[in-house]
């Protein structure tokens, strides 16, 4: 007999009219069935929020070409959590989040709704992927969505155990196609952090943040590296962040409290 086919549920911070979450349903939908969660806008850097203080709200949303899917007034957690939990019949095989405009690679990981979103499925109990596409002019979603799906196989076959998120970055394309596939750890480099003082049209002082990842020089091991040598990067990621070494060293702190 031949086993159903894999049920997705997809989801992005870029907003559900956003291209990447677009061709990658179109790329997925050829062979599993997806049902389209996500925000109503654009939820870039919202990283893991969650919307506590005000009604989320929700609606159908028609694109064309066969895409439709709900819109949710959230954040990427937000999604997940009402598709989890409400508005998804039976829970997911699988939730797959982007495709991301622009890496969430190193620390960017930490500020990511795309890597959130896949983390709420994780802590929800579903396995999770989070994919992103390196930022540059004319970027080709659809060929990303195809060099995606594979990995995405590939890691569902594999097994993605609990709690733990399979986060997936693709290069650039323009140089040629990635080289190939590798499987490293997250680099740990800080950001040169840029925050200018400007002023609007009315004299009011505003602040501009930006910043890029220092040139240092990544470790070879790590998914800045990989993804700097033309080549996708896989890296699992665990939403547990307890530094197992220090319970142990801290085991007999000594602290006096007042009183």
């Amino acid at each position: 007999l031949q086993s159903p086919p894999m049920r997705i549920m997809l989801t992005n911070d870029d907003g559900i009219y956003a291209p990447g979450i677009r061709a990658l349903h179109a790329v997925l939908a050829e062979e599993w069935d997806v049902e389209v969660i996500a925000p109503q806008g654009v939820q870039s850097g919202t990283s893991h929020a969650i919307t506590i203080r005000h009604p989320v709200l929700w609606h159908h949303a028609k694109i064309g070409d066969g895409f439709e899917g709900t819109a949710v007034e959230g954040t990427p957690a937000d999604c997940v959590k009402l598709a989890l939990h409400h508005l998804i019949e039976s829970p997911p095989d699988l939730v797959v989040s982007g495709i991301n405009a622009g890496l969430n690679t190193g620390i960017h990981v930490l500020y990511s709704g795309t890597v959130a979103a896949a983390m709420e499925a994780a802590i929800l109990g579903r396995p999770a992927v989070a994919i992103s596409f390196e930022l540059y002019r004319d970027m080709d979603f659809n060929a990303a969505a195809r060099i995606a799906k594979p990995i995405i196989e590939a890691a569902a076959k594999q097994g993605i155990p609990p709690g733990c998120v399979c986060n997936i970055n693709i290069p650039e394309l323009k140089p040629g196609w990635p080289k190939g596939v590798r499987v490293v750890p997250m680099s740990t480099q800080n950001m040169d952090e840029r925050i200018e003082k400007r002023e609007d049209p009315y004299g009011r002082s505003y602040y501009w943040l930006s910043g890029d990842f220092q040139n240092y020089g990544d470790p070879n091991d790590s998914d800045r590296h990989a993804i700097g040598e033309g080549y996708v990067s896989v890296t699992p990621l665990q939403y547990d962040m307890t530094d197992r070494p220090r319970l142990k060293e801290w085991a007999d702190l000594k602290v006096q409290l007042p009183g």
